[in-house]
Formats: structure tokens, sequence, C-alpha cells
């Protein structure tokens, strides 16, 4: 089990390391135009929904 336990550990690590160099490899502006991208995407499945209701008898 020690060893099983020592190779997930590594497994895991390896995996993180990966998801971070691939995070980094964007650029601000990169990231930005994502951002922006995914907003738009919001606020376009967003139309369609009623904004909640506010107020004390939302709550009821």
């Amino acid at each position: 089990m020690g060893l099983a336990g020592f190779v997930g550990v590594a497994a895991t690590g390896a995996v993180i390391a990966r998801a971070e160099r691939r995070r980094r490899a964007y650029t601000p502006e990169q990231i930005r135009e994502r951002l922006h991208a995914r907003l738009a995407d919001a606020a376009a499945a967003g139309e369609g929904a009623q904004a909640p209701e506010s107020g004390p008898a939302a709550r009821f």
C-alpha cells in the first residue's frame, strides 16, 4: 500500500504541474479575451431567464 500511495501522489503532482504550465502559457490579453467571451455567453444565456424578485415577499 505504501508504494501505491507514493505512485498516486506522484501522478497527482504531475497532473497539477501540467495544468499549471498550461494555465501560465496564456498572456494577460488572452485571459481577458476569454473572460469577456465567457461573460458574453453567460449574459446571452441569462437573457431568457427572469430576474428573481427582491424584497420581503420574495423570501416566502
